[in-house]
C-alpha cells in the first residue's frame, strides 16, 4: 500500500512539474537561411542541423538567419547569433501537445508593423486564443544594422494553444527567444530538473520499501 502511495506522489509531482515547464527557443544551431522545420522536433533543419526535441515544428517559410551573414542587417538580439525570419507568406509554428498560461518573444522591425496570432489547432487552424500586435521600432542604435532595436511581445491566454502564426511584412520582422508557458521571454527551459526530481522521489520510495522489509 505504501509503495502505491509513493507511486501516486511521484506521478502527481511529475504532472505538476510538467505543467510548470517553460520552453525557450533561441534558434542557436539553426543553419544560416535554413528552413527550421523539425530542428526542435527530433529531426533537422533543411541543412541537416538538429536541436533539442521539444516537439515543436515549423513551416517551410520559417528560416534562421545568422548575424555573421554579410547580407544580414540585424544585431543586438537577446541571444547571439541566430534569429528567426521569413521571406514568403508567414511563419507557422506547431506544438501539437499544446501549451497554456502564456507566450512571449523578442522581435525587431524598423518601419513595418506585424501581428502574431495564437491558435488552438495546428497549422493556424481553429480558434484564435489571442493576438499580439507588434509596432515598428524604428532604426536601431547600430548604424551598420538597422534591425538592432528589440522589444518584447507577450500574451497571456486561456485554453490550450497548438500553433502560432507569425505574420507581418516578409523580410521585415525578426524574432528571437520564443517562449512557451510564460509571458517572460527571459525564462529558461527546465526539462532536466524534472528528471532529477523524479529520480530523487524514486530513491525515497526505494528507501521506504527497504525500511518496511527490515
Amino acid at each position: 500500500m505504501k509503495n502505491r502511495f509513493l507511486v501516486g506522489i511521484c506521478l502527481l509531482f511529475a504532472s505538476t512539474l510538467s505543467q510548470a515547464d517553460v520552453i525557450l527557443l533561441d534558434f542557436e544551431g539553426v543553419g544560416d537561411q535554413a528552413s527550421i522545420l523539425d530542428f526542435y522536433n527530433g529531426g533537422t533543419d533543411s541543412l541537416g542541423n538538429s536541436g533539442v526535441d521539444y516537439g515543436v515544428s515549423f513551416g517551410s517559410n520559417t528560416l534562421g538567419l545568422k548575424e555573421s551573414n554579410p547580407l544580414a542587417n540585424f544585431s543586438g538580439e537577446p541571444t547571439a547569433e541566430t534569429a528567426m525570419f521569413f521571406l514568403t507568406g508567414s511563419a507557422i509554428l506547431n506544438f501539437a501537445q499544446g501549451f497554456d498560461t502564456g507566450f512571449s518573444f523578442y522581435y525587431s522591425t524598423t518601419t513595418f508593423d506585424g501581428v502574431v496570432n495564437v491558435f488552438d489547432e495546428i497549422n493556424g487552424a481553429g480558434n484564435i486564443l489571442g493576438t499580439i500586435n507588434i509596432a515598428a521600432l524604428g532604426i536601431g542604435p547600430d548604424s551598420a544594422n538597422p534591425f538592432s532595436n528589440w522589444n518584447i511581445g507577450a500574451l497571456g491566454f486561456s485554453g490550450i494553444a497548438k500553433s502560432i502564426d507569425f505574420g507581418g511584412t516578409v523580410n521585415q520582422v525578426g524574432y528571437d527567444n520564443i517562449t512557451f508557458g510564460s509571458i517572460n521571454p527571459n525564462q529558461v527551459s527546465v526539462p532536466e530538473p524534472i528528471s532529477l526530481a523524479l529520480l530523487g522521489l524514486g530513491l525515497v520510495g526505494i528507501g521506504f520499501s527497504r525500511k518496511r522489509k527490515l
